[in-house]
C-alpha cells in the first residue's frame, strides 16, 4: 500500500515541447519529483526524446 505524502515533494510530469510542433505521433513524457517549497514555478529540464532521437526541453504539465 502506498503511504501518504506529508512532505513538500510532489510528482510532476514533464512533456517534450519540440515533439508537439513536429507533427509526429506519440509523446515523450517523464515523471519526476520536485520540492514545492523550493521550486514553486514550473520546471524545465533537458531530457532525451526517443522518438526524435535527441535531447530536447521538457516542461512540466499539470
Amino acid at each position: 500500500m502506498a503511504k501518504k505524502s506529508k512532505g513538500n515533494r510532489v510528482q510532476v510530469i514533464l512533456e517534450c515541447t519540440e515533439h508537439k510542433t513536429s507533427g509526429l505521433p506519440g509523446t515523450s513524457r517523464y515523471i519526476t519529483t520536485k520540492n514545492r517549497k523550493n521550486t514553486s514555478e514550473r520546471i524545465e529540464l533537458k531530457k532525451y526524446n526517443p522518438i526524435l532521437r535527441k535531447v530536447t526541453v521538457h516542461k512540466e504539465i499539470k
